[in-house]
């Protein structure tokens, strides 16, 4: 069995998680709107620089979980997943699980000081948006030796805000074993095309290396462990946001059934609607409380932590599944409309299910970590 190494109390909202939460709210629900979301979706940045950069110089979301020495706030994962979780909600289509999640832990698990000195203050400060490269889905990158230094080649795909990122920390075979590497990509050397995918708000590309200048991360032969702690760090980071989309989606719907009348009576009077909206809270509360453990393992640091980042994939992917199916359902027809938010989360849940691994991946990877396969 597994046990949680870390003080309970962390489990508990702290009142300045709570400032946080409220502050956060606030800015998303003026500048985050269903109209502001589709637009930003559609731009070629796939997101609003303004609030980009409002969420670091305002609120400091970015740095929130990363060192001072950094340019962070030296706070920890918890007070990020309070973040993730708003911005979840909202549907908020800025990079911060790829720069600040994702690209922000490789660099910090690598244990590499000059690449943090370099890198990590431009992430806290919003001025520099990084991603990962063949980390959820394998690279066929290769490293080798130039005449100026190492170059990268190869293609990666699925890249989250791959077309987009200033900095990419790639995972790619070199003669000495499976290293990381940090690229700033150029137009010369690496090929940048967005793909196609069902959730616009969360862009992926893919990305061809033809020679592209790149520098070493850390050390020979750690990359594996590296890239698996920071996908267990990515899950944790996903489950905030599905709990954050599935209370929006509770919160939207009861106000629906509230006022939608039919036969005289308010829709969310009839005992069958009661039900659903029951079973998807209790659904939801299981996700939260998936959520707050693995937060709290990441932020602690404890080894119980690929069991709970699972458990929060599987907990959180299916309430978020169920809550953008009833959004959808209980809207009747105008929940089926192109403008109607409705759809946008439930693309975001669908596409999310299998960014880091199915649910079915998890239930085999938890089996696997409590030894319970044959």
């Amino acid at each position: 069995m597994f046990r949680l190494d870390a003080d309970p109390a962390l489990l508990l909202e702290t009142e300045e998680q709570r400032q946080l939460r409220a502050v956060l709210r606030d800015l998303l629900a003026e500048t985050c709107g269903p109209e502001e979301v589709r637009e930003q979706a559609g731009s070629p940045r796939g997101h609003d620089r303004t609030l980009w950069d409002r969420l670091a110089a305002e609120i400091g979301v970015h740095g929130l979980d990363l060192p001072e020495e950094y340019g962070g706030a030296g706070y920890t994962f918890a007070e990020l997943a309070v973040a993730l979780e708003e911005t979840g909600r909202a549907l908020c289509p800025a990079p911060l699980l790829p720069t600040v999640v994702l690209a922000g832990r490789t660099l910090l698990g690598s244990g590499d000081r000059g690449a943090c000195e370099r890198w990590l203050p431009g992430i806290a400060s919003g001025a520099l948006t990084a991603t990962v490269a063949g980390f959820a889905h394998r690279a066929e990158v290769t490293a080798e030796r130039g005449p100026d230094g190492w170059v990268l080649r190869g293609e990666a795909d699925f890249v989250p805000d791959g077309a987009g990122a200033g900095l990419l920390l790639v995972a790619a075979r070199a003669p000495d074993g499976e290293r990381l590497f940090a690229c700033a990509p150029d137009d010369a050397t690496c090929d940048r095309a967005d793909r196609r995918v069902l959730d616009p708000t969360r862009r992926q590309a893919l990305v061809r290396f033809r020679g592209a200048a790149a520098e070493p991360v850390g050390e020979a032969g750690q990359a594996p462990v590296v890239v698996a702690a920071v996908l267990d760090a990515g899950r944790a980071a996903l489950a905030a946001e599905h709990v954050g989309g599935s209370a929006h989606a509770l919160d939207a719907t009861l106000e629906y059934v509230s006022h939608r009348t039919q036969f005289g009576r308010p829709i969310g009077s009839f005992q069958a609607v009661k039900h659903r909206l029951a079973d998807l809270l209790v659904e939801l509360e299981g996700a939260r409380s998936a959520s707050a453990y693995a937060s709290v393992c990441l932020a602690a640091e404890t080894p119980d932590l690929p069991v709970a980042a699972s458990a929060a994939a599987v907990a959180c992917t299916a309430a978020y599944r169920l809550a953008t199916a009833e959004y959808v359902q209980l809207h009747g027809g105008i929940g089926f409309t192109w403008e109607h938010p409705a759809h946008l989360y439930l693309r975001r849940a669908r596409a999310d299910e299998a960014l880091f691994g199915t649910g079915d991946d998890h239930r085999l990877r938890l089996a696997r970590l409590l030894g319970l396969s044959g």
